[in-house]
């Protein structure tokens, strides 16, 4: 399986990093979660052998984020997501469109997925997440993907009603417990973005997105470099990159996920990262509801 970093919280209820065992059910304690983010590199190439390991029934797993962590994210990185969602009129921006969410948002595989109140149900958006494991400022692209030291599997889960109330996505992408998050994968395990890894979303069983990071438009190393030209990136930040087409919102009639749903974002060399969706209390949404697929 190889090296697969998490997060959890250790007996006195602090954050720490781990790696999974071979077999998934054991998770072998490395640093607490600011010492890994101090040095990083260190961890991945000391990975805990000999360690003990706790049982993952035994703890709880949460992001391996920092609290003051900034999660970027960008939002139209595959050229048919972006013709599917009718903002191809002007054609492809020179420059990525760029949202912010915060580590708050953030959840793991096995987690649930609340419906807020307000929404008739949630979409899916299966991609990749870059974790950043340098300082980069004024970077060059070549330089910004150096610094980039895993990949995790991500599910950017999207509250439409509440994204399209105004021209800034960020309420709607930041909904409680939104935002899963596969382990970290090394680098060196994942290799370049744009050789092409396969991205395929599963709601309920159906595969509903199929994609590849070679159709990204605009790279890991270019935007991260284009972010540290504006501000300072420290390590622990994440970049997610954008999703394939085949978003619920943009089929006839629209699709979107209703509470016992279960969505699967499956990304080669990443893993599978499968959650299941439930409704808020007060929501509009029941388990019950009629408009479940």
């Amino acid at each position: 399986m190889g090296v697969r970093l998490v997060g959890f919280r250790d007996a006195e209820g602090a954050a720490a990093v781990g790696t999974l065992t071979e077999d998934g059910a054991g998770v072998v304690p490395l640093a607490g979660l600011e010492e890994f983010w101090s040095d990083p590199r260190r961890f991945l190439t000391e990975p805990g052998a000999g360690r003990p390991a706790v049982p993952v029934a035994e703890v709880e797993l949460v992001p391996p984020v920092l609290p003051g962590a900034r999660v970027i994210c960008i939002g139209l990185n595959y050229l048919k997501h972006v013709a599917e969602g009718s903002y191809a009129a002007g054609g492809v921006p020179p420059f990525p469109t760029l949202f912010a969410r915060w580590p708050t948002s953030l959840s793991v595989g096995g987690a649930e997925i609340p419906v807020p109140v307000d929404e008739d149900g949630l979409d899916w958006e299966g991609e990749v997440v870059a974790w950043v494991g340098t300082t980069l400022a004024a970077a060059t692209p070549d330089e910004a993907l150096a610094a980039v030291v895993g990949y995790s599997t991500f599910n950017d889960v999207t509250a439409r009603r509440a994204q399209k109330l105004t021209s800034q996505w960020i309420l709607g992408k930041n909904a409680d417990g939104s935002g899963p998050l596969g382990p970290l994968v090394p680098a060196a395990e994942v290799g370049d973005l744009r050789d092409g890894l396969e991205i395929r979303t599963r709601v309920n069983g159906e595969v509903v997105q199929e994609g590849s990071t070679d159709e990204m438009v605009y790279t890991v190393g270019e935007t991260l470099a284009l972010v540290s030209r504006t501000f300072t990136l420290n390590p622990g930040d994440l970049l997610a990159t954008g999703t394939p087409s085949g978003v619920g919102y943009s089929r006839t009639p629209p699709w979107l996920m209703q509470p016992g749903d279960v969505v699967e974002v499956e990304v080669e060399r990443l893993g599978v990262l499968r959650n299941t969706v439930v409704a808020a209390a007060g929501s509009l949404v029941s388990d019950r509801d009629p408009r479940r697929r």
